[in-house]
């Protein structure tokens, strides 16, 4: 596997799953895989499970571990090709891009959408640039329009607690102070859209998301209609992804936070969230502190996942 950014480069999604779960019995069954490799994780934007769980990940897999703020001790980066470098950028990530390569063996990046430009969002350019540049295999510890090591975690604490065998997953949009990227909800959709569930959205009018992402799946304005007799609840927010509005928020609306009593209209459901939430706007501390909230087992599983993909990476060295 030489990129890792969506569902599909996992292949058969039942048999990531299993490797997973079976990595997951023994994290260091595979540590000889790693020997005398580096990882080089590059973050645009700030990170805890991500930067914590990865470097585990690789650390369990025997590699040597490396890790770059951009901004932060490293010369700031421009770029757009054509600019005049006259400003507080020092280096040009066309050059920075090949140098980080040549220091290591696998390259993970993390850069969020900026809401500046839907185009470059919606077309990756600095994961991609990492991917054409770098000469080496690229996986997305989230991107402007997804984040697949979450999602791949989230798929595998669902397998772990599911109590049927298609259980019904709902994901709701929730309020926010800020606006956030579509990042999560784009990739959750992706990977259960290939997933054996019954997939929901709800969210208010002016939320919907990219086809591309939602695909076939259900889409239900109501929110207590969408929750009856769900098995998961994953609650996030997003920006408005049409445009003109892209990345602007349209609602703060607080009818929407999961509630108590919001999670009584499900079939005992299972909470999940992707972490840091905000309490009593995405979430009531009752239901996040509930002996239904997995969002420390989804978190812990973010370890497995990018182990998984580490795995894989290796395999094709």
């Amino acid at each position: 596997m030489r990129t890792y950014t969506n569902v599909k480069d996992l292949g058969g999604l039942k048999a990531a799953v299993k490797e997973a779960l079976e990595i997951k019995k023994n994290r260091f069954a595979y540590k000889h895989l790693g020997e005398n490799k580096t990882l080089l994780m590059v973050f645009f934007n700030s990170s805890l499970r991500t930067r914590l769980s990865t470097q585990k990940a690789g650390m369990n897999l025997g590699m040597n571990t490396m890790v770059l703020d951009i901004n932060q001790g490293a010369w700031k980066l421009e770029t757009e090709r054509g600019v005049i470098m006259d400003g507080d950028k020092s280096e040009h990530i066309l050059e920075a891009i090949p140098v980080m390569g040549s220091y290591c063996d696998i390259i993970g990046v993390r850069a969020f959408a900026q809401f500046e430009n839907k185009e470059d969002d919606y077309n990756e350019k600095i994961l991609n640039q990492f991917i054409q540049y770098s000469g080496r295999p690229v996986f997305s510890m989230e991107a402007a329009t997804g984040h697949p090591l979450q999602a791949f975690a989230d798929l595998i604490t669902i397998e772990e607690y599911k109590k049927k065998a298609r259980p019904k997953v709902v994901l709701t949009w929730a309020p926010h102070p800020k606006a956030l990227p579509q990042a999560v909800p784009n990739s959750f959709a992706d990977f259960m859209n290939e997933a054996d569930v019954d997939f929901v959205i709800t969210h208010p009018k002016g939320y919907e998301l990219d086809p591309k992402f939602v695909r076939g799946t259900k889409v239900e304005y109501d929110q207590n209609k969408a929750l009856e007799a769900a098995d998961f609840v994953y609650a996030k927010n997003w920006a408005a992804y049409e445009e003109p509005n892209y990345g602007k928020i349209l609602s703060k609306d607080r009818s929407w936070t999961v509630t108590t009593e919001k999670m009584g209209l499900t079939d005992t459901a299972y909470f999940m969230h992707c972490l840091p939430v905000r309490r009593n706007m995405i979430v009531s501390d009752d239901v996040i502190e509930s002996p239904q909230s997995l969002v420390i087992p989804e978190a812990a599983n973010r370890e497995i996942s990018a182990q998984t993909v580490l795995k894989r990476m290796l395999e094709s060295l």
